[in-house]
């Protein structure tokens, strides 16, 4: 039975008159550009905002004038209104956004309904690294007159970023070089562009392709010079041939991948960003002094406190917090440490078996024999080791000599204590206060990552090379900060006028 005659045993009136699509027609169509979105969309925000900021550094790069051959440049204010606009919306593809802003609304809106070029916005992405680190810098000031970012209080932690570069593009030294000498004797090889069957235009990007990977295999040697010497026997250093800058670092679900590490830094009054870094690092240790000069550039004064978490605390830190008089708040160190029992020693003569007398300042070994006090050794930053030694005749004579002195003329123990600095920390974080405060750091400082990857979709970075890849952690961070913004005052202020 066919499709009418079902529509007639079912009872369905055939004689019903219905509206039909049509797609084959062309449509002219008039379009208010203002009436695009509404006005409380984010997009007029991060306009207006993006207006109040000197944009000085980015024009002063436009070469084409009035009366001056050539074509006119695009506005600096609508290509960072378009890249913060799209980070907000987990837009981080140029084409994309070039292609948005044919038939999306908001970008019609901020781009007058003309078309802007994904060659245009990739470049600019990239090309002004100066100017956008002014750019942040101006933001930040923005919100703290605005009073939003206080420094009171700044939560730092770091997350690992996935790079444009597979696992499978590091190669160890050998490797490299046989691939350069490759890269290079192709490059040779190339004749006149003009003569080749292609077109020259197709002729030069090849060339200019070949260079690139020369240039790349170049860095990635040089990269691997930087790179510490591996531990384990047989492990050589490997570098990316695609993305030299990128390294191998462990992610955060499991597992190793090519990554960079974003570190930031998080005013904990409204938990807006005031300072991003990408480094090389695996580990996040030494890490915090350098965050802060970061804080210091772009709001011109260091916070009063900071919190991070133990890959941040070590006693080298604590110093250095010290010194800029910051207060520190992180995980515990220990008191002192001990030192690594000889070789040889047997466990029943180990430094746990002798007895400490504070009141003499000796030790008294399991013989009966004291240790009187030789001196200190200062072989780690904020550790100082005080060398307690028996006398020779006594361990000469001693029947425990082959057990306990293991080849030395006479046993030594160590005592380690915190130098003073460290000391006062280890106090103050055995306190109620600071404990309560350093809960609250993983509320304040991960939320930033959490969003960064999860709402504005930065998980893998689209750009290679750290230069690169920090230009693109500061536009996601931007979208991120003006989004706190809108959220809490642009759009009360439109509710209240």
């Amino acid at each position: 039975m066919g499709t009418e005659e079902q529509q007639v045993a079912a009872g369905v009136n055939q004689n019903l008159r219905l509206k039909r699509v049509n797609r084959e027609q062309m449509i002219l169509r008039a379009v208010d550009v203002e009436k695009l979105i509404e006005p409380e969309h984010a997009a007029r925000a991060i306009w207006e905002l993006v207006g109040r900021l000197d944009l000085s550094a980015f024009r002063a790069e436009i070469a084409v004038v009035e009366g001056a051959a050539g074509r006119s440049a695009h506005d600096p204010r609508l290509l960072i209104s378009l890249w913060i606009y799209a980070y907000s919306e987990g837009v981080s593809s140029a084409r994309e956004v070039a292609r948005r802003c044919e038939y999306h609304p908001a970008y019609q809106w901020l781009t007058g309904c003309e078309v802007v070029n994904h060659h245009s916005l990739s470049d600019f992405r990239v090309e002004h690294q100066g100017a956008l680190d002014e750019l942040f810098a101006q933001v930040l000031g923005v919100l703290s007159g605005e009073g939003l970012i206080t420094l009171e209080r700044v939560m730092h932690d770091g997350t690992k970023v996935k790079a444009q570069a597979s696992g499978k593009s590091f190669r160890r030294e050998k490797t490299l070089r046989d691939h350069l000498e490759r890269a290079r004797q192709r490059v040779r090889a190339m004749g006149d562009p003009r003569q080749d069957e292609v077109s020259v235009r197709q002729a030069q990007a090849r060339e200019r392709a070949a260079r690139e990977k020369v240039e790349r295999l170049e860095q990635a040697l040089e990269e691997i010079q930087k790179m510490p010497v591996a531990g384990k026997a047989g492990k050589q250093r490997r570098a990316s041939a695609t993305d030299p800058e990128a390294r191998i670092m462990r992610q955060g679900g499991g597992g190793k991948a090519a990554s960079h590490n974003l570190q930031l830094s998080t005013d904990a009054a409204h938990t807006l960003i005031v300072g991003v870094s990408v480094t090389q690092s695996e580990n996040d240790e030494g890490q915090l002094p350098a965050a802060l000069d970061e804080v210091q550039r772009n709001l011109g004064r260091l916070p009063q406190q900071v919190v991070a978490d133990a890959g941040y605390t070590t006693r080298e830190t604590i110093m250095k917090m010290a010194e800029r008089q910051v207060d520190f708040i992180g995980a515990t160190v220990e008191a002192g440490g001990r030192s690594r029992p000889r070789p040889g020693i047997e466990s029943a003569f180990r430094a746990e078996a002798f007895t400490y007398a504070a009141e003499r300042d000796t030790y008294r070994c399991p013989a009966g024999k004291d240790l009187g006090r030789r001196g200190t050794q200062r072989t780690r930053p904020g550790v100082v080791h005080h060398v307690y030694q028996a006398k020779a005749a006594d361990c000469r004579a001693c029947a425990f000599r082959k057990q306990c002195c293991a080849g030395v003329a006479a046993r030594r123990i160590f005592r380690s204590e915190n130098v003073p600095v460290v000391a006062a920390f280890v106090e103050k974080m055995r306190t109620a206060a600071a404990q309560a405060i350093y809960r609250l750091r993983s509320a304040v400082a991960e939320f930033p990552n959490a969003w960064l990857k999860a709402k504005i979709g930065l998980r893998q970075f689209r750009v290679r090379g750290l230069k690169k890849v920090r230009c693109e952690a500061l536009w996601a961070c931007l979208a991120y900060n003006l989004l706190q913004w809108v959220r809490l005052r642009w759009k009360l202020r439109r509710a209240e006028a």
